[in-house]
């Protein structure tokens, strides 16, 4: 998706499939087989799906923590779904 440089950029919106809501939290991860101990990897959640995004990286042993969203300013390039 391209975006014309007069438009405004995207808000932040949860990271669930399908959830269109405005993102809360930045999940904090990384896979220890694949990245480097310092290298973080970021979700988006609203406060409706937190807990089930935290669960399904904490069960892999991925979560790193979790910030609010305004404490946590994000690249462009950290934004992953």
């Amino acid at each position: 998706m391209a975006f014309e440089l007069h438009e405004p950029a995207p808000d932040l919106v949860c990271s669930a499939r399908g959830c269109r809501s405005g993102a809360a939290h930045a999940l904090r991860w990384n896979n220890p087989r694949l990245h480097t101990p310092e290298r973080r990897k970021t979700w988006l959640a609203c406060d409706e799906h937190r807990e089930h995004l935290s669960a399904h990286l904490q069960v892999r042993g991925f979560l790193r923590e979790v910030e609010a969203v305004e404490a946590a300013p994000l690249a462009a390039s950290q934004r992953t779904a």
